[in-house]
């Protein structure tokens, strides 16, 4: 079995309005993919910011490779947030590139890589030199995919990276983000609502109910042997069951 990358023990935040997570226990093997799957507001989104660092526990704690996460640990992981994150006033390339050349990479060393990428993901060359609101909602998306391999991060959390777009764009990325996986063997994390794209993608699901960990494991054993009524009620809801 692989070793833990992360380990969130009895990890706990909590804002002011009394949304939040935790505690949760928690521990995602290197090399995995695990799917944070809930309805808004159950705290995936905050639950992924525990794991780079961008939110610090109120109680418990929260290791990487044994570890707290520390700035310089963001490096080995690559973020995609919510509709992409794209900074308008950068080009696609520009923002790709924008921590390789914070990092001082030469420019061809640069330019390789987003060669690479944009075969990887399937974005035509050209259409790197278009700013963002150039793009469409499926381009920006890769665009941000691209920026957060850029650095070629052992570790990808997801946060809803195909939320948003049409049935078939959506279809089409879905496809394209899971053979990334496979030929890149990445730490992956993946926030979503839609249990067809947990199914999709594999791995453990993670189902959270108000900053909770109401189950964990393959997504068939929340099917066959839910943990309680409201594991039930999100697959049948998810399902288009009674």
């Amino acid at each position: 079995m692989s070793e833990p990358l992360f380990q969130l023990e009895g990890a706990t935040v909590r804002y002011d309005a009394g949304e939040g997570v935790g505690p949760v226990d928690l521990t995602i093997a290197a090399g995995s993919t695990t799917v944070l799957l809930g309805t808004s507001g159950a705290g995936k989104s905050t639950l992924l910011r525990l794991l780079n660092g961008l939110v610090s526990p109120s109680r418990g704690r929260v290791l990487f490779r044994n570890v707290p996460p520390s700035p310089k640990d963001r490096l080995e992981m690559g973020y995609v947030v919510q509709g992409g994150g794209l900074f308008p006033h950068l080009t696609s390339a520009e923002n790709v590139a924008l921590m390789a050349r914070w990092l001082g990479w030469e420019p061809e060393r640069t330019d390789a890589r987003l060669h690479a990428l944009a075969e990887l993901v399937r974005v035509p060359f050209d259409t790197l030199a278009r700013y963002p609101m150039q793009l469409s909602g499926g381009q920006a998306q890769r665009v941000g995919l691209m920026r957060a391999l850029m650095l070629d991060a052992p570790v990808l959390l997801l946060d809803e990276p195909l939320g948003a777009l049409d049935p078939i764009t959506r279809f089409d990325l879905q496809h394209d983000l899971r053979d990334a996986f496979q030929k890149l063997g990445k730490t992956v994390v993946l926030v979503t609502h839609d249990l067809g794209e947990a199914a999709f993608f594999g791995g453990t699901v993670v189902l959270l109910r108000g900053g909770l960990v109401v189950q964990k494991g393959a997504l068939e054993e929340l099917i066959r042997s839910p943990a309680d009524p409201f594991v039930t009620r999100f697959v049948q809801a998810q399902s288009g069951a009674a």
